[in-house]
């Protein structure tokens, strides 16, 4: 399984109403150092209905500035949609939000 195929693999274990960041997502696939490379994964998500890559934010929990797939707008409507409050200013609360694997 290559890099992209491990990040898909573990964002579509990511569970409606939850987030992980990317550094988070790097770490699961053995790669800690790769938070940008999961980045670019995402943003080359080949199926974004099915991969869904609006479940990863920053570490702060910042959306994607530049969201693949409609721009930051629709990653917060997609994340609210499941639950999240997203702030007007692009925030998600990762201390309510922030997805806890129970093993990977």
């Amino acid at each position: 399984m290559n890099f992209n195929e491990k990040i898909y693999k573990i964002v579509c274990q990511i569970p409606k109403g939850k987030v992980a960041s990317y550094g988070q997502i790097a770490a699961l696939a053995g790669y800690p150092r790769a938070a940008r490379a999961v980045g670019y994964a995402l943003h080359t998500n080949p199926k974004p209905g099915v991969i869904p890559c609006h479940r990863v934010v920053n570490k702060e929990g910042r959306i994607a500035p530049a969201f693949a797939f409609g721009g930051p707008e629709e990653q917060a409507n997609l994340l609210r949609a499941e639950g999240v409050v997203v702030s007007e200013t692009g925030y998600v609360n990762m201390k309510q939000y922030l997805w806890h694997p129970s093993s990977f």
